[in-house]
């Protein structure tokens, strides 16, 4: 997925301590880089002595800088009051999610005079940007050691990485929905014209020789994927040919998405695929996805949208599993079964070795599921969806718990209010479908929402005004 480059822009303006904003540009460099963050900063070292933003002749050679570098996101950290009319100009001409904040002032210096003035020119520039009609995220002013501006920009980074994400996405779909499932009906059209977002498609004949084809020939990458599966699962229930041909099927959708310039994949699951080649895909899936490619069943492409925007969210270090929201817990009012055939990532099990086995819904049996609990631990569970030309992202928190065992990928999770999400999941625009992920991602999905026009958040929990709280540091400062 390549890193974050983020343009480094620290500003001060001329009537304020050069010699205090030098030190501060320095001390936000030492301490963003500190955080351990996949990214590439892109600054302005080379366009003047200082490094910082403040003189006007200069605007040209910092946009065509960071042009040339291709930045996915701008931070603007005022080393001073800054010089709000650059920053503004600059981050219109880029076009990217910007990020504005700048260190706390100090008390005034004995003689009463005041070095930097920071926080009066963050209200300045944040003026100006409205007036340009930049999108913005803002981080309370507090001190480079806080762990609010930790927090914040951490949280910005991965807001970034999601528009970066899901305004480069194209996903290869792979033959039409089921007959059955009309609730995964998409406009292919609007999401083009809305977002951007182009869907490749292709058949289950061409996926059919791509498969076989490959089988037939040992290779390096062959050979891994079967390694995999038999160093990672229990295949004693199916044949060494139908490991390789599983295996040779998760090297066909790779390649494809490869080919096509995919990072994603929707593909009709069921039924045709085990008529035509003798296997289920949902193992295939789950190795995908483990991969950072995730697969959504069902030829879902919203979900498969979803899988991307939660990825990113983490900054591509975790995987996602795509799950039906599919039915009540039979003791906790609040637990729900989040359940699929048998696609979760194998690295979330917590089995040592899970169980390769043939499918337990179809008469014909046909292997290639993977079975077993993953693992519990805090959790989001997300959903992008729409209709009528509106579209939102479900955005809640949940928890692993203890519940009854049952066939394919499942864990048992507890939520705040369930009645509060069934209504909500039921009156939509929403599915049964959902993507999951272990980790705290939803202040992040919150805020990428704020640099993709026409997509509303829609948060369960935690709400908009305590993701707006966590965002602040409100917690911190009691």
């Amino acid at each position: 997925m390549g890193k974050i480059k983020l343009g480094f822009a620290p500003t001060r303006r001329f009537v304020f301590s050069k010699e205090d904003a030098l030190k501060f540009k320095n001390l936000i460099r030492e301490k963003v880089e500190s955080f351990g963050l996949e990214m590439e900063i892109i600054d302005l070292e080379e366009i003047n002595e200082e490094g910082l933003l403040h003189d006007r002749s200069q605007e040209s050679l910092i946009i065509k800088k960071f042009r040339d570098a291709e930045v996915d996101a701008l931070f603007f950290p005022h080393c001073n009051f800054g010089t709000e009319d650059i920053v503004a100009r600059v981050a219109k001409a880029i076009g990217k999610p910007v990020l504005l904040w700048g260190p706390r002032d100090e008390a005034p210096l004995e003689n009463g005079m005041r070095l930097r003035d920071t926080q009066c020119g963050l209200f300045a520039t944040g003026k100006v940007l409205r007036r340009f009609n930049v999108k913005f995220t803002y981080i309370t002013n507090c001190g480079v050691d806080s762990p609010v501006f930790e927090r914040g920009f951490k949280n910005f980074i991965a807001a970034a990485n999601v528009v970066k994400q899901f305004t480069n996405l194209r996903i290869l779909q792979i033959s039409t929905r089921p007959s059955d499932f009309w609730s995964v009906i998409c406009n292919e059209g609007e999401l083009l014209e809305t977002f951007g977002i182009q869907i490749h498609p292709i058949t289950l004949e061409e996926l059919k020789k791509e498969t076989l084809k490959i089988e037939k020939i040992d290779s390096q990458e062959l050979e891994e994927a079967m390694n995999y599966i038999k160093e990672k699962l229990d295949w004693s229930g199916v044949t060494e040919q139908d490991v390789r041909r599983i295996a040779s099927l998760k090297v066909a959708m790779k390649q494809l998405a490869a080919d096509t310039g995919s990072t994603a994949i929707a593909i009709q699951c069921w039924s045709t695929l085990q008529e035509i080649i003798g296997i289920m895909p949902c193992l295939a899936n789950a190795i995908l996805t483990d991969e950072q490619i995730p697969v959504t069943c069902e030829t879902d492409i919203h979900g498969a949208i979803t899988s991307i925007m939660v990825q990113a969210a983490t900054l591509n270090t975790k995987p996602t599993f795509f799950a039906d929201i599919t039915v009540r817990h039979p003791e906790n009012p609040n637990g729900e079964l989040l359940f699929h055939c048998g696609n979760f990532p194998v690295s979330l099990s917590v089995e040592e070795k899970p169980k390769l086995n043939k499918h337990f819904l179809f008469d014909d049996h046909s292997p290639g599921t993977h079975e077993g609990e993953i693992k519990g631990g805090d959790m989001t569970i997300a959903r992008f969806d729409g209709d009528h030309g509106e579209y939102s992202i479900f955005l809640g928190k949940a928890k692993g718990i203890e519940g009854p065992f049952t066939r394919g990928s499942y864990v048992w999770v507890e939520v705040n209010d369930w009645p509060l999400w069934e209504e909500k999941l039921v009156k939509g625009p929403y599915i049964h479908h959902s993507v999951g992920v272990h980790a705290d991602v939803i202040p992040a999905l919150f805020e990428a929402c704020e640099y993709i026009p026409g997509l509303k958040p829609d948060p369960v929990d935690p709400t908009e005004s305590e993701i707006k709280a966590w965002l602040r540091g409100s917690d911190l400062n009691k």
